[in-house]
């Protein structure tokens, strides 16, 4: 069998069929053989082993969920048999270090690796971080095979496996379901999506084949990388461009290694947390690369798993957290607003069959995950270490951390959009109040703006709102338009300073919009009003 079957493993159950793949001898037949308990029959293929790759693919019938069940390939006198074998959802978990960073590094982390013993039917796999070249067809490595959750596979170290998102969002989705879910992560951290992205993807965005690297000699790109202040020496060094992306950033290298290798696995969805690496590099070019991505994977999977995974696969995206309070540098917005294709909710016309969990209200000042990622491992490295011993607290707050610690927050969002999205459960609230229209008062210089749905105001930030009433539409002079009042399903701003001319309106636009969970607008469910422009 190819690398990712293995005992305890989860295959998709129905209406799709599992494929089934591995290597024997070119020309020789093999005969693949599912059996329920007490080893009797049930389903038996044959395929034909294709010369010169040495491998054979058979797509199983549709399976009911449940198990356990044992999988037998034989060639001759030879055969592997692999069991508890489970049918039930596959969901496969992908982006950078906020995908990666592991179920030991959250809140609560050591009620949460207690909590793994009580979900036998979530299965967990994830692939080792890899890069090639050119498209592989199987994975190189393998992190942790196919697994029973425990705390210590839940908990492995930082930044390894097993991802907590990822786990989190299977746990809560096992619970809605209750039949089984298997969890496939391929993460790296500090990567950017040209990274994750095929060749066609990124012709498709007019990317060059060296769009993702930062040029070693280049000088540091222009404003768009300014970062805070400069801070003492020590820290400087290491908030340069080049510290965020501290994992591959060469095009379409871990969609060789990591991706491609996965396309013929028979999948019901995807879980996608990654950007922090775009805020950085090619920051406005995401609005493209995201969507373009998000169709090409699909279009692959389902070719690659000769059409079972369906061709509107779900896909789910966490939006980006905070990283700094206080930076002047709008990029993280922009990045929030990209990752809906410039559309602010999803789905969309660009972006269909897509759900995302907002997460600008989940900042985590005192994580300590804030700094250097390298991939595949966390923390500082030890030479760095004495430098993050300085006395002067100031400046190490306005760093702020990249890691937020609530994943439960981030994942429960992620996991009601795939209720809605990808199970179709109809009347769940999955996201938050989005404008719907604005109405000029010119008389009383006010604006009034009607929501989707009820609103709960947390907090009437003066800055939260902000209008644009610049004559000349670039640059934009944002002045803050205060809160004067919040109805049910209105909001009515001041437009102090901006006589009849409005050009633009914005919302929580900054890197770190608010404190934790305290946003200005929230619905009646808890769930926050995402970001506009």
């Amino acid at each position: 069998f190819a690398s990712y079957y293995g005992d305890h493993m989860v295959l998709q159950k129905e209406p799709a069929g599992a494929v089934v793949w591995g290597y024997g001898e070119p020309g020789a037949a093999v005969t693949v053989a599912l059996s329920g308990d007490g080893g009797i029959i049930i389903m038996k293929k044959t395929a034909r082993v294709k010369g010169p790759s040495g491998t054979w693919t058979t797509v199983l019938d549709p399976m009911d969920r449940g198990g356990p069940y044992a999988l037998t390939a034989g060639q001759g006198s030879e055969n592997v048999t692999l069991r508890d074998v489970y049918f039930g959802d596959v969901w496969l978990c992908s982006g950078q270090s906020n995908m990666a960073m592991t179920v030991l590094q959250i809140t609560n982390a050591s009620q949460e690796l207690a909590a793994a013993a009580r979900y036998p039917y979530v299965r967990v796999f994830a692939a080792a971080p890899a890069r090639s070249d050119v498209e592989l067809e199987d994975l190189e490595r393998i992190d942790l095979p196919w697994s029973v959750p425990t705390a210590e596979n839940l908990g492995h170290g930082n930044f390894t496996y097993f991802s907590a998102v990822c786990w989190l969002l299977g746990r809560y989705l096992y619970e809605a379901l209750r039949y089984p879910v298997g969890l496939v992560e391929a993460a790296w951290g500090g990567t950017p999506i040209e990274a994750w992205s095929s060749r066609r993807a990124l012709w498709a965005c007019g990317l060059p084949e060296d769009a993702g690297r930062l040029a070693p000699e280049a000088p540091a790109p222009g404003p768009a990388l300014c970062f805070a202040p400069p801070l003492s020496p020590a820290l400087s060094s290491d908030i340069s461009p080049r510290w965020h992306l501290s994992g591959p950033q060469t095009p379409s290298v871990l969609w060789n290694a990591m991706i491609h290798p996965l396309l013929n696995m028979t999948l019901r969805g995807v879980a996608w947390y990654q950007g922090e690496a775009n805020a950085f590099l090619h920051t406005d070019r995401y609005n493209c690369t995201f969507p373009a991505l998000i169709a090409d994977w699909r279009w692959a999977f389902h070719v690659g798993s000769a059409g079972q995974t369906e061709p509107l696969l779900p896909f789910g995206f966490v939006q980006l957290s905070t990283y700094r309070r206080q930076s002047p540098d709008d990029s993280f917005a922009r990045l929030r607003w990209h990752q809906t294709a410039d559309l602010g909710v999803v789905p969309n016309a660009r972006m269909p069959g897509t759900f995302m969990a907002v997460a600008m209200d989940l900042c985590d000042e005192r994580s300590p995950y804030g700094r250097r990622v390298p991939g595949g491992g966390g923390g500082v490295p030890r030479a760095q270490r004495r430098n993050y011993r300085i006395p002067t607290p100031a400046p190490l707050l306005f760093l702020g951390s990249i890691h937020p610690r609530d994943k439960q927050n981030v994942a429960h969002r992620l996991h009601l959009g795939a209720r809605a999205v990808a199970y179709g459960e109809k009347g769940l609230v999955f996201q938050g109040p989005y404008p719907t229209r604005a109405v000029l008062e010119v008389s009383k210089g006010l604006l009034n703006l009607t929501y989707s749905q009820e609103l709960v105001c947390r907090q009437k930030d003066m800055r939260a709102f902000e209008v644009c009433c610049s004559p000349q539409p670039s640059p934009c002079g944002w002045l803050p338009a205060p809160v004067v009042a919040v109805e049910s399903r209105t909001v009515t701003l001041a437009l102090a300073g901006c006589g009849t001319l409005v050009l633009g309106l914005r919302y929580a636009w900054a890197e770190w919009p608010c404190e934790y969970e305290s946003c200005a607008l929230y619905n009646t469910r808890g769930l926050p009003a995402p970001p506009f422009l």
